[in-house]
């Protein structure tokens, strides 16, 4: 039914509980399972309050995707013993239209995604990323509180 599971993941619990759901579905589907860590990065005009110089967005990108690799590491810690093909994605853009797009270019069956992650106060001005996904998707999506 799931040949391949897309499970974005940002560090956060919400994150890890969404692939520890991923793996047990994808144990009883025989799924390979798609990990992805979406950066968005500093000069997105939506996020800045105050104009930076160009070092300081350059120095802040950079540090997003040693967070995002981090991140990426630790899931690949926790799919050590996981019996099918995991792949794992460093994206950057907004989190929930690349999580759609790559979820087709991919051809994912499902997405599986936690309720909440780390954007914090962002999520009340630009809507839940979860809430995104699921709206816009065009695979079954599992929303994991």
């Amino acid at each position: 039914m799931f040949k391949k599971i897309l499970v974005p993941v940002d560090g956060s619990e919400g994150s890890w509980r969404a692939l520890n759901t991923a793996v047990e579905l994808g144990k009883k589907f025989d799924s390979d399972l798609l990990v992805v860590n979406v950066i968005q990065p500093y000069n997105n005009a939506a996020l800045l309050a105050i104009p930076l110089d160009h070092a300081t967005v350059t120095q802040g990108n950079s540090e997003l995707e040693k967070i995002g690799d981090k991140v990426l590491e630790m899931a690949e810690e926790r799919l050590a013993d996981y019996p099918h093909k995991t792949e794992f994605s460093l994206e950057v853009g907004h989190p929930s239209e690349r999580i759609i797009a790559l979820a087709k270019k991919a051809n994912a069956d499902a997405i599986v995604i936690g309720s909440r992650g780390l954007s914090g106060i962002a999520e009340f001005f630009l809507g839940s990323v979860s809430s995104k996904v699921s709206q816009y998707a065009t695979v079954p999506v599992l929303i994991v509180k």
